[in-house]
This record gives C-alpha cells, sequence and structure tokens, in this order.
C-alpha cells in the first residue's frame, strides 16, 4: 500500500457549532454543511471532498452508544478544555490563519514542534487545532517519521 493515510474524519464539540464548522471548511479549503443526523450540528469537509471532515456539535450534545448503534443525547452543556486536538493541514498562509482566529477573539500563535512549526489556534479559546500551511506540512511530513521520532528521544530504532 502506498501514499499517506488519512484523516476520515473527527467530531468535536462546540459553542458555535455553525462558525466552527465554517471556520475549518476555510482553512482545509472546503464547505461546511448541516449535519442531519443530529440536530443543531455541523460538519466541515475538506476542498479533497474525498470524505476528510470534522463533524461539530453543540456542546450540549454526547455521543452515547446506543442500543443498536451511536446515539446523540442532549444534556446539560459540558464547556470544559479537552484533551482531544488535531493537526490539520491547510490551504492557507500561516498569516491569513493568524488574522482569522484573531478576528474571531481566539488565541492564535506560531509554535516550533520540534521537527516543525504549526500555527496554533483554539477554537473559542477552548480546543486546540494545530494548523499547518504547506512549507509546515513539508517539514511535518520530513520530521515526523517514526526513525527520526526515535532519534530525537533516544529510543531504539
Amino acid at each position: 500500500m502506498s501514499g499517506s493515510v488519512p484523516l476520515l474524519h473527527l467530531s468535536i464539540s462546540a459553542e458555535h457549532p455553525e462558525g466552527v464548522a465554517g471556520f475549518l471548511a476555510e482553512v482545509m479549503g472546503g464547505k461546511a454543511m448541516p449535519f442531519p443526523p443530529f440536530p443543531d450540528c455541523w460538519i466541515a469537509f475538506s476542498r479533497e471532498d474525498d470524505g476528510t471532515a470534522i463533524e461539530v456539535y453543540p456542546l450540549t450534545h454526547v455521543l452515547t452508544a446506543g442500543p443498536d448503534q451511536i446515539a446523540c443525547e442532549v444534556r446539560e452543556p459540558d464547556n470544559t478544555p479537552t484533551f482531544v486536538h488535531v493537526a490539520l493541514a491547510s490551504v492557507l498562509p500561516r498569516d491569513s490563519l493568524l488574522e482569522r482566529a484573531a478576528a474571531k477573539g481566539w488565541t492564535a500563535r506560531i509554535c516550533h514542534r520540534g521537527p516543525f512549526d504549526c500555527v496554533e489556534i483554539w477554537l473559542e479559546n477552548r480546543l486546540l487545532v494545530e494548523l499547518l500551511d504547506r512549507s509546515m506540512q513539508e517539514d511535518y511530513r520530513a520530521g515526523m517519521t517514526a526513525e527520526n521520532w526515535a532519534a530525537m528521544f533516544g529510543m531504539p530504532r
């Protein structure tokens, strides 16, 4: 098998799902649309329209293991920070990413992550997304290999 293993989809929560999905679709060069399987949810598709997507649920929605398949329950809002984060390739340059996040009032900065740099953006100042413009993506792909990881941290290869 050749090629990279793509992110198929990811689900996150947000106070304003439509706005967060719109932002994510914009930085991925794609489109945001409602997500009808569950009420008030949105989905952001990538430019390639290859199935790569991020579902965005309201803070009040929780996915559960329903009796036959996944279910979505509405509960009290949960706006606590979460450990989950994602690194995404962006079609936009780093300056544009910083400007767009600043326009929304979100924390955004360029950070060094060892073998690559990224634009660290905190969606709604709560959820971390690392965005990589084209040059950052090249550095990421060159540096983030199992062999380089082992060398960086003195692990057996």
